[in-house]
């Protein structure tokens, strides 16, 4: 997304898509059609706002590098549950930090 114009468009089409009026956006998130009507033409909104409206279309946001078509911290492997977090005995001590942290470090 490049504009706030373009979220408005994919807002108005998944509304669309899930057969409601912009009226019908006060049952499912409390906002007035008003102050729908004015998101979906492109009116800049507060984040917490958005995420409402996200929530009330069944959408969800996803913030990633430009230029990037998928997130690539999520290898196929974590996506289909096959990479699974390193048991705790299998990881390695790190005992040796709490000097630093506690102020207890040889100088």
């Amino acid at each position: 997304m490049k504009s706030i114009e373009e979220i408005a468009v994919l807002l108005t089409e998944q509304r669309r898509k899930l057969g409601l009026e912009q009226r019908d956006m006060y049952m499912r998130i409390g906002m007035k059609q008003q102050q729908y009507q004015r998101i979906e033409a492109g009116s800049d909104v507060k984040l917490s706002t958005l995420l409402r409206v996200l929530e009330g279309l069944d959408l969800e946001l996803s913030i990633m590098p430009k230029g990037s078509k998928a997130n690539p911290a999520l290898s196929d492997s974590a996506i289909q549950g096959q990479g699974e977090a390193p048991k705790s005995d299998q990881l390695p001590d790190d005992g040796d930090d709490l000097g630093f942290w506690f102020g207890s470090e040889d100088k």
